[in-house]
């Protein structure tokens, strides 16, 4: 066979496998609820060596024990609000991995309070995980990232944002809105920095999911379907949503997409 048969297989296969993700190592901060738990079985169900944190032990034990019917997920307890407690966790994965090909920064907060009681401890708190800790959790785990990308395959980082970055969310959630609208920043700034480093960075803007986030409209069934009027697919999002456009910006199929923020909303903000 040619040189140029063999290469014309070769891309015949890479289509074949456009989505997949298997073989590969990823780390998914807040993994033990939420859309952080949608992400972390969505790559674990695809053949994803999983390691996901959370600061609350009980339940993060809880959650790699039921993601590990399904695969390999490992779960690693810290508090990601300080730089020592980033540190100290990726040394712990550093024992056991020489590399890893996905970030997923997901672990978030919010405070709702009227303007005029708005605290300073509460936009402490939000902007210290949703942001700073965001960035210093990509900058501890570059050494991991930087090993195994290639021009075809990088490395990727994936922010999770929320539409609320882009607009008014309609309730006193300052902080929140103005870390994720960094969060959408940051993606940028680091995207164009870290692509000399075979490292793609991205981020998805969640719409409603259901999440302890949202738990107080999920279980109210009259605000549950005020929230789902707003959206013209008539529905909340589901782990499938939230898992497939990870599975896509991780995958071959999202190479070439970078810097960029994925609106996963339903066509809330359209």
């Amino acid at each position: 066979m040619s040189t140029t048969a063999y290469r014309q297989q070769d891309k015949e296969e890479q289509m074949k496998a456009l989505f997949d993700i298997s073989g590969k190592t990823a780390i998914v901060t807040g993994g033990s609820s939420g859309i952080g738990a949608m992400i972390a079985r969505g790559f674990v169900e695809n053949g994803v060596k999983t390691y996901i944190s959370a600061r609350k032990e009980g339940p993060l034990m809880a959650k790699a024990e039921e993601l590990s019917e399904y695969g390999t997920c490992i779960p690693v307890q810290a508090d990601l609000s300080t730089v020592e407690g980033i540190e100290r966790f990726v040394a712990q994965v550093s024992e056991q991995e020489d590399h890893v090909d996905i970030l997923i920064n997901n672990a978030g907060a919010n405070w709702v309070v009227p303007i005029d009681d708005f605290p300073e401890n509460g936009w402490d708190k939000v902007m210290t995980i949703n942001i700073k800790s965001m960035f210093f959790m990509t900058q501890k785990c570059l050494p991991l990232l930087r090993k195994n990308g290639t021009p075809e395959d990088p490395a990727r980082i994936v922010n999770i944002a929320s539409i609320h970055g882009f607009d008014n969310p309609g309730m006193p959630a300052y902080a929140y809105s103005a870390s994720k609208s960094g969060v959408i920043h940051l993606t940028k700034h680091l995207a164009t920095d870290l692509a000399k480093d075979k490292i793609n960075v991205n981020a998805i803007a969640p719409g409603f999911f259901p999440s302890n986030m949202t738990k107080a409209a999920v279980d109210n069934d009259e605000i549950y379907k005020m929230a789902v009027a707003q959206i013209p697919r008539g529905r909340a999002g589901e782990p499938e949503d939230i898992a497939g456009t990870a599975i896509f910006l991780t995958s071959r199929a999202g190479a070439w997409v970078d810097g960029h923020t994925i609106v996963l909303d339903g066509g809330a903000i359209a």
